[in-house]
């Protein structure tokens, strides 16, 4: 039997890197957060928060202050930023495979007629229905639903009668 192998998948830096995201999205425009207090609250280890943070430093997502008051926050507004830009930015393409790439395109080296190869055709949609929910999809959008979920979680407990 050949071994299990998944699909391409987030990795945990990319995990990491939405959280840190969202809960600087919810403290948009209150001044930057430190590094110690996100790294608490989303426990995500303190280096590894650093070394995200620092990329998304380098692609303009967010921006550092030093000094009191200083910290990390949004360089944009959330409704700017992206779903599909930041994983562009963490893990790279969104293709499951190079040749179905917009931004890295790379022709597989054993495919033999590209233009018919059932597998790209395939993978470029994979790749389209991918980049149509991520690239329409902003820290907004994702922090609004997580409001709206605990809210209606809310609203239920309320209704709850207990005994």
């Amino acid at each position: 039997m050949g071994s299990a192998r998944r699909v391409k998948t987030l990795s945990q830096k990319c995990k990491y890197a939405l959280r840190a995201l969202y809960s600087l999205s919810d403290t948009y425009g209150r001044g930057p957060v430190l590094i110690a207090s996100l790294s608490k609250e989303q426990r995500i280890p303190r280096k590894f928060l650093e070394v995200i943070l620092w990329e998304l430093k380098q692609r303009g997502i967010v921006e550092s202050r030093k000094g009191k008051g200083g910290g990390y926050q949004l360089a944009k507004a959330p409704a700017e930023i992206t779903i599909g830009s930041i994983i562009r930015c963490i893990d790279g393409p969104l293709a499951p495979l190079p040749c179905a790439s917009e931004t890295a395109y790379r022709r597989c080296e054993e495919c033999v007629d590209e233009a018919k190869c059932g597998t790209r055709i395939v993978m470029r949609q994979v790749r389209d229905a991918m980049a149509a929910i991520l690239d329409h999809t902003t820290l907004a959008d994702v922090c609004a639903s997580v409001a709206s979920l605990e809210e209606r979680e809310q609203q239920q407990e309320a209704l709850m009668y207990y005994i």
